[in-house]
Parts: structure tokens; C-alpha cells; sequence
């Protein structure tokens, strides 16, 4: 492959004209796999791929929860967004969720609005009952109790984001007493809010019941594939219900991609950390909805083409891929996020972004239409121009010896 030239692959035929662009993000956990690894160095990688996100032009990054298991080391969402806003110029940044029933709705609300002024409105607001039952745990919170705590807890916190009257309220989690937030939003009203959803139709209730965005986590694998349809279905019902609408540009699916420069390379690419990832949900992480199969990369790697979870390859299977999960959201989606892992070494993975920035990006945004267009026009034409152009150096250069010689 030369310089400069695009990687394996490219889409043949009619493009997709679709009237709105797609915008898209990386949603990072994160993951970091075997836990042998430096905490600090990876937590600075997080970093650093934000940084490469913002530079490619992704429109959003969203960070996860958690407080166990050991390979996401990220327990406050809020807090990393912070740290990051500073290091970056243009992307949203959103929590990927926070756990809504492990906190005190008040300081969740009073943090996002601080955070939203030293972001100067770039932070989204994710919202989920908690991943993993671990965390919930350690607090005294049964799985069985997680999504009405976040019904209950969503309907508090979006009560102090949009009123200026006092709440009071007890719960078994906590206690308010005349609660309001003494600081107004940078964005009017607030920061977007979506709702995270898995399988349940929980997080579909929640996004419709506020009139919120939906975060769809793991819409590949065969569980988010199954339902998919259905978590806006149950959303616009939801809404309905509830007198609030709800719009797909705030849609966002989440989906697992490696993408380099060969079919072969990506494949070769993943031997480095692909099993350790689906190694991580099948025995560490309780969360049945998304679990591999196999025990060996090549069977791992078996599930993951042939079930479609994944896109291991070039780019224009990413093309094909997102396609089609348009095609299955039955009417479109707002935003892609790419859910960030570790089956490659730190440089192919940066190549993954990157690819994905340069091919796949432009493709749904149609930021690249004109240049293409302008070159097809210009090849057109360029043996008669070529030809005129070489005329008109010949008469000048004629002219020229003409005048040299008298």
C-alpha cells in the first residue's frame, strides 16, 4: 500500500444519501486487560485516546462506572470528564452511565452543574441503575432492587434539574429536606440526559418517561440485536404516556469494531487482547446479556464474525456494518459510539481511530461529497485541458524564442 493511500477495502456502488448526518463518539468503560497492568498508564491512555478522538473530529466520548472487578478503574465518571475537558477542545463528554442509585440525586445534579460550567457546556448526562453487581454490593443494593431505585431516583434528580421548587423525599437510600440546586445550568436547561439500556426495557421507560436520549450499550451482540427495535418502540410509548417526546438524533448505539489497514492485519491485531476481553465477561463481570462464546482466540474470534457482534476487518465492513443497524433500528439513530477496548497493541489501536476518522466518519457526515465530486469533475475534463495547457506552453515558449532571437 502506498503513502497516503486508503487501506484495504472501500464501498463499491450507490453511497448512502440518508438526509441527516450520523454522529459519532467512543464510549470507553474502560476496559484494561489482563489486570496486571499500571493504573496510572492506563488511565493516561484514556486520556490520550480522548485527546485523539477530539483531533479526528468524533463528536463524543462517554466513561463508565464502576468500583470492581478490576479492569475498569474509573469510579467517577464526573471527575475523569473534568480532568479531560481541560486536554481537549471540541468533543461532548458525557458519564457513561452514572449509577444512579448508588448516589444522592442532589449531588448529582449539583455536581453536573458545576461541571457543566467548567466544560462550558459540553457534558452530557448518562444515567443507568449499575453494570455490575459488585458495586451494588458493597452499598447493600440487591440487583432486584437496582431499576426501581432508578426510576425513583431519575424522577428526583429530574425534578431539581428543571424545578426551582424545593423536594423533600425519603428514601432507603437517603433523605431530602427542602432540596434545590443553588447553581443554574450553562446549557438551557440543562445538559442532554440519556438513559442507558442493555436488554430490560428499563433504560427505554426511563429516556421515555423524561423525554430523554437512549444510550443502547452492546447494540451488536445478539441480545442488543434482538431487542433493538424494541428499546425505542417502548420509548415512544413510554413518552406518550407520559405527555414528553422523545427524538431518535439522541439515540446512540454502541458497537464493538477493530478496524486496520487489511482483513488480515485487524484479525492479527486482536490476538493480543481479544481473549482476555471475552475471558472478562464470561468470568468477572456478571452480566449475562453479554457474554462471548469459545475459550481460545480463534473461537472467540469465530463468535464475533459470525454472530456479527463485531466487525474485525476494514472499513468499509464498519460501513456495512452501521448500515445495517439502521436498517434494524427501524427508522434511524442519532449516534454511533465505538465501544473502546484493549484487543490490540497501543499503536493499532490508535490506527483503528484513526481509520475510522478517515473512512468511516466522512462517509455518514458526507463532509468528503464535494471534494469526491470535484475530482470526478476534474477527471472529466483533464485530457482536454491537459491538451490546451500544453498549447498554450508551446505558444508561449514559441513566443518567447521569437522575441529572444530579434
Amino acid at each position: 500500500m502506498s503513502a497516503g493511500s486508503p487501506p484495504e477495502g472501500g464501498v463499491s456502488g450507490e453511497e448512502c444519501w440518508m438526509s441527516d448526518r450520523l454522529r459519532f463518539g467512543t464510549f470507553i468503560p474502560p476496559h484494561h486487560l489482563p489486570v496486571n497492568y499500571n493504573p496510572t498508564y492506563a488511565l493516561q491512555r484514556d486520556v490520550e485516546i480522548v485527546q485523539l478522538a477530539d483531533a479526528i473530529g468524533f463528536d463524543e466520548a462517554w466513561f463508565g462506572e464502576h468500583h470492581s472487578g478490576g479492569a475498569e478503574p474509573i469510579g467517577d465518571p464526573m471527575l475523569f470528564i473534568a480532568h479531560v475537558a481541560a486536554q481537549t477542545r471540541h468533543i461532548r463528554l458525557g458519564t457513561g452511565v452514572v449509577s444512579l442509585p448508588y448516589h444522592n440525586p442532589l449531588w448529582v445534579a449539583d455536581r453536573l452543574a458545576m461541571l457543566d460550567h467548567l466544560t462550558r457546556g459540553r457534558v452530557m448526562l448518562g444515567l443507568g441503575p449499575g453494570a455490575l453487581a459488585t458495586d451494588a454490593g458493597m452499598i447493600g443494593i440487591h440487583p432486584s432492587e437496582q431499576r426501581d431505585a432508578l426510576e425513583q431516583d431519575a424522577a428526583v434528580l429530574m425534578h431539581l434539574m428543571t424545578s426551582e421548587e424545593p423536594i423533600s423525599i425519603e428514601t432507603p437510600r437517603y433523605r431530602l429536606v427542602n432540596a434545590k440546586l443553588q447553581l443554574d445550568f450553562y446549557q438551557d436547561p440543562h445538559p442532554e440526559v440519556a438513559a442507558a439500556a442493555i436488554v430490560s426495557p428499563s433504560g427505554p421507560r426511563l429516556a421515555g418517561t423524561h423525554g430523554a436520549g437512549l444510550l443502547s450499550i452492546g447494540a451488536t451482540m445478539k441480545a442488543g440485536v434482538d431487542v433493538l427495535a424494541m428499546h425505542w418502540d417502548v420509548a415512544e410509548a413510554r413518552a406518550k404516556e407520559c405527555g414528553k417526546t422523545v427524538d431518535r438524533k439522541n439515540w446512540r448505539l454502541v458497537g464493538l469494531m477493530h478496524l486496520a489497514d487489511t482483513k488480515e492485519q485487524a484479525l492479527k491485531d486482536v490476538e493480543f487482547g481479544l481473549r482476555e476481553f471475552c475471558d472478562y465477561l464470561q468470568h468477572t463481570t456478571p452480566t449475562p446479556q453479554m457474554t462471548p462464546t469459545g475459550s481460545t482466540v480463534s473461537e472467540y474470534i469465530d463468535w464475533a464474525l459470525s454472530t456479527g457482534a463485531a466487525v474485525i476487518g476494514t472499513y468499509d465492513e464498519a460501513i456495512e456494518q452501521i448500515e445495517k443497524l439502521q436498517e434494524l433500528s427501524n427508522g434511524g439513530f442519532g449516534c454511533y459510539l465505538l465501544f473502546d477496548h484493549n484487543w490490540a497493541r497501543w499503536g493499532a489501536k490508535k490506527r483503528h481511530y484513526e481509520i475510522f476518522g478517515d473512512y468511516v466518519i466522512p462517509h455518514f457526515k458526507k463532509t468528503n461529497r464535494r471534494l469526491r465530486q470535484s475530482e470526478l469533475d476534474a477527471r472529466a475534463v483533464r485530457e482536454h485541458l491537459a491538451a490546451e495547457q500544453q498549447a498554450a506552453v508551446d505558444a508561449f515558449s514559441a513566443k518567447h524564442r521569437v522575441g529572444a532571437g530579434s
